[in-house]
Formats: C-alpha cells, sequence, structure tokens
C-alpha cells in the first residue's frame, strides 16, 4: 500500500513538472537528434541526412512518456566548385506524449544555415529555426484531490480544474552556432584522424505563451544548449574514441550530459570495386548528471546506421523505478560520408 501511494505522488509530480516547468524533449542519443540540439547542425555534418528517433520512459512508475522524433537536413550547394560557404536546410518534427494527463506535444520547425569555409579541414555556421508547435491535455484523464471522498477515489466527482486552453498553438523561433573542423587519416589503416564539433544554441527566443489556462502572463522558457564532441582514431588501429559533453539550460533547471563511444571498425570498404561496404560496431557509456547512467549500442553499414540506448535511474526516483529509465532507439540515413561524427567539407 506505502507503494502505491509513493507511485502515485510520482506520477502526480512528473505531470506537474512537464506542465509547470515545460522543460523540453530530450534524447540520450543527443548527436543524433541533431536539429533539437543546435540548428546550426543543418548541413554540417554531411551532405545530407535522415534521422528517425524514439524514446519511452517511466514505464516502471507511471503511465509512459513516449517521444517520436525526425529530422532531415541536406546541403544545397553541395555539387558547386569553388564554393566559400556551405548553403543548407532542415526539417525537424516531434511528438511527446506525457503522463496520465496525457500531454501532447508537436512541433514542427523549418531550419536555414550557413557555414562558411575557413580552410580544407574547417568550417563556422550559423542557423536559424522558426516552427509551429500545438499543446494538448485531456482533464478527464487525471484524478484529481477534489475527487477524493474520505481516502477514497469517487470518478464520479467534479474535478474542480478549469483549463481554458485544453489545446493551443504557438510560434516558435531560435538560432545556433556551429564550428566543425575535421583532419582525415593519411590512409585508412593508419586511422590518425581527428574531428571536432563545437557549438551553442538558443531555442525558443521570442517566448511563445504557453499556458491550459488561458494565462497570458505564462510563457515558455528560453533553451540553452552547448555541446563538444570529437573523433580520435587510435593510430595503426582499427578502434576510436568518440568523446561528448552536453550541456542544456532551460529555466533553473540544468542537464550535463557527457561520456564516450568506442568504434571499431569491422570492415574498411572497397574504395575502388564498391563491392564491400564499410561497416562499424560502437559501445558508448555516457552519464546524465544526477539522473542516470547511459549505456549505447550502435552498428553503422556504410551510410545507415541503427542505434538503442538505455538509462539507468540513480536519481531519488530509483526507489519506485527500480533503476530503470527509458530505453531510446535510433535510425539514420547518412549520405556521403560514411556515418559517425564526421564532417566533410
Amino acid at each position: 500500500m506505502k507503494k502505491n501511494w509513493i507511485l502515485l505522488i510520482c506520477a502526480i509530480l512528473t505531470s506537474m513538472h512537464s506542465e509547470l516547468k515545460a522543460q523540453d524533449v530530450h534524447f540520450s542519443h543527443t548527436e543524433f537528434s541533431p536539429l533539437t540540439l543546435n540548428p546550426a547542425l543543418a548541413g554540417a555534418l554531411s551532405p545530407m541526412q535522415g534521422v528517425a528517433n524514439y524514446r519511452s520512459q517511466w514505464r516502471s512508475v507511471a503511465t509512459p512518456y513516449k517521444t517520436i522524433a525526425a529530422s532531415f537536413d541536406a546541403r544545397f550547394n553541395e555539387k558547386k566548385r569553388d564554393r566559400k560557404g556551405i548553403i543548407a536546410g532542415g526539417l525537424n518534427f516531434f511528438n511527446d506524449q506525457s503522463g496520465d494527463l496525457k500531454i501532447v506535444t508537436n512541433n514542427v520547425n523549418v531550419n536555414l544555415a550557413y557555414h562558411l569555409i575557413i580552410d580544407r579541414n574547417s568550417t563556422i555556421g550559423l542557423g536559424l529555426y522558426t516552427g509551429f508547435g500545438q499543446r494538448s491535455i485531456n482533464p478527464n484523464a487525471g484524478r484529481w484531490g477534489s475527487q477524493y471522498v474520505n481516502g477514497a477515489y469517487d470518478a464520479t466527482a467534479a474535478p474542480g480544474e478549469v483549463f481554458n486552453n485544453a489545446s493551443f498553438t504557438y510560434l516558435d523561433a531560435g538560432t545556433g552556432l556551429v564550428y566543425t573542423y575535421k583532419k582525415n587519416a593519411g590512409y585508412m589503416t593508419q586511422n590518425n584522424q581527428f574531428a571536432l564539433n563545437a557549438g551553442v544554441a538558443a531555442y525558443h527566443v521570442n517566448r511563445p505563451k504557453y499556458s491550459f489556462l488561458g494565462q497570458g502572463d505564462e510563457k515558455l522558457y528560453m533553451r540553452y544548449s552547448a555541446f563538444v564532441n570529437a573523433v580520435i582514431g587510435i593510430q595503426n588501429t582499427r578502434g576510436s574514441f568518440l568523446p561528448g559533453v552536453y550541456f542544456q539550460r532551460q529555466a533553473t533547471e540544468n542537464e550535463v550530459y557527457l561520456g564516450t563511444y568506442y568504434k571499431y571498425l569491422l570492415s574498411e570498404g572497397s574504395m575502388v570495386t564498391g563491392f564491400t561496404r564499410p561497416m562499424s560496431f560502437y559501445l558508448g557509456v555516457f552519464h546524465r548528471f544526477k539522473d542516470a547512467f547511459v549505456g549505447k549500442v550502435m552498428f553503422e553499414y556504410d551510410c545507415y546506421s541503427v542505434g538503442f540506448a538505455y538509462d539507468i535511474n540513480v536519481s531519488a526516483l530509483r526507489t519506485v523505478s527500480n533503476a530503470k529509465g527509458g530505453f531510446e532507439l535510433f535510425l539514420r540515413y547518412n549520405l556521403g560520408d560514411g556515418g559517425g561524427f564526421r564532417s566533410r567539407i
């Protein structure tokens, strides 16, 4: 009985957190949800790529929180010779469903980016996005305090809650800055390549109205994002390290997320006949500070990648979650550079 009360309280708190703090969605595969990390990543790392993400969490605590996302970005002038910069665009969509109240958020954004070519190894790019969002809630799905009579829940009792805006829409906008550097290996088996990507971004810079209660003074907080990740080849081996550090802040909430992949090249691929394609396997360990340890597995075949992540909860909620957090899956098609975080100028 005590555990049931704890579960109920946690479910209420998580629903309140989603409503009052209005935190953005986030993925454990942060680097493979590029346009929610930084709008300037459109066209920064690949001539063309498409990514689909799925995340489910808190299944052991309350109604699962589910997020589906997809993005596509491409360069417009990839085949132009003697170009001074890269012009790129992107499209990003996500759908998020949260908790027992079925709080649903839909968002569609269009990105535009320009990357100035500094030299043969590096670029610096500015990206902008503008988009459309929609949010809804189902008040009838909740159990409210006024519906508990003498300690027992009565579904026929009036909830006593008024939502003037059970569904509303809003416009959204933001910007980001990204720097990329890449030094190729001298030859395939030498494996001494090095790549570095870093960026900062601001989301919701227009502070759209964001209230189910119809209060005009409640607005969506800006989200600030910063990251650095790299590819470090272990010379004369088939292995590489891919470390990354990611930071996000929204209102008073901070997220620090860091760790590394280890990549093992299973097959180099044939650059002459093209009959054999490059193939790699990745293992990753990451930590979201004060929240979860994340284990990751990824397989890459030529332009195709599939990855799986699982969060092991270490926050105060682990008492009722039994250390279970959430699982995540992504699929990626990356044209032209063979995947990973490698940038191709």
